[in-house]
Order: C-alpha cells, then structure tokens, then sequence
C-alpha cells in the first residue's frame, strides 16, 4: 500500500481544492502556464509519447497534448485527477502513486513538473524516480524541477536519481533554461538512464 504522500500529511484540509481553483482562475487570468510544456516539446519528436508523472490539474498534459503529443497524466490525488480529466480534453489521466507506478507501456519522455519531488511520501523519493525511469525508452530523458532546500535538497535528489540508476545531463535554475548557480532557488535537471 502507497505511504501517504506530502500533498496530503503536510497541507491542509481543502488544499486539493484550493490548487484546483488557483490554476483554474490563473488560467483565466490568461498566465502562462505552459514553460514547461514548451521545454519538453523542444526536447522530443513530434507527436512523442510523454508520461506527465505527477501532472496535478494537467496544465502540462494540456499543452504537450495541444502541440501534437500523446500524453498520459499520473497523479495520487483523485479530486486533482477528477479537475484535470474535466478541464483538458485529449490527455489520458490515470490516479496513481509513482512509487509504485506500473502502467505497462513505455514513453519516449517523463517530465516531474510543480515541486513532484517536494510533495512525495517521505522514503520514496528513489522508487518513485525509478518507477517513472522504468517507464521511459533506453534513450529517452526524464526532466525533473523544484524548489531546492523545501523538503529536498539539491545533493539528496541527485543521490536519489544515481540509486535510480539515471544520471545527470543537464541542470538549469529555470524551466526557460537559464544558467544554474548555487544561489539559485530552483532547479530544473535532465536526467538520462545511466546504461542506455
């Protein structure tokens, strides 16, 4: 049985709802909410398979599905799921833990947008990140962001992703690729299987 994750041991009650509404209104609102989409679209074929591992509301599903890709949202949250599947046409969106994800069928990308990392179950930062590699062709990437030092820092996740058997490509400090530096808050990290 799944660990609850983050999301849920460490937010408060109704804060599931509050996410959905927040995204609804920003979207709107007319807020760019598709940094991360355009970034993995610039990394992939046209019309690639992508796992949106974590995918919340589907804001990312919905804009890799608009730009042609066939996309599969995995989130443990039901009501997010239930939000995303009502808000965007197009993807497929599946409620699952990523610990332990099995969805039977491979993706030429994965993408852990929104703090994914910060919010699993404590303890299962590794198998989550082994479970999403497992879904991800030989020589495909998994790209991962966050906030460093909420929950997570820097030196752990890359512990995590080594013991997952990926190793580090490419780390930038924002979804629209600016440089990294130590001082910067956010990272955003291209991972790779370590023996493609």
């Amino acid at each position: 049985m799944a660990k609850p994750t983050r999301w849920v041991t460490e937010t408060k009650p109704g804060h599931s709802q509050w996410y959905i509404d927040r995204f609804r209104t920003m979207a709107a609102e007319g807020a760019d909410l598709g940094g991360e989409a355009r970034l993995v679209d610039a990394m992939v074929a046209p019309r690639s398979r992508v796992l949106d591992a974590g995918c919340g509301t589907g804001r990312v599903s919905a804009v890799l599905h608009e730009r042609g890709h066939e996309v599969v949202g995995v989130d443990a949250d039901a009501e997010l799921i239930a939000a995303a599947r009502h808000d965007h046409d197009g993807p497929r969106f599946v409620v699952a833990d990523l610990a332990e994800l099995d969805l039977g069928e491979t993706f030429d990308a994965a993408v852990l947008a929104g703090n994914v990392m910060v919010f699993l179950a404590q303890g299962t930062e590794t198998e989550a990140l082994r479970q999403v590699a497992g879904h991800v062709r030989p020589d495909g990437f998994v790209v991962v962001g966050f906030h460093v030092n909420r929950h997570l820092a820097l030196a752990e996740f890359d512990r995590y992703a080594t013991d997952a058997g990926l190793r580090i490509e490419h780390r930038f400090a924002t979804w629209d690729l600016r440089a990294w530096h130590d001082d910067a808050d956010f990272a955003v990290t291209v991972l790779r299987h370590a023996t493609p």
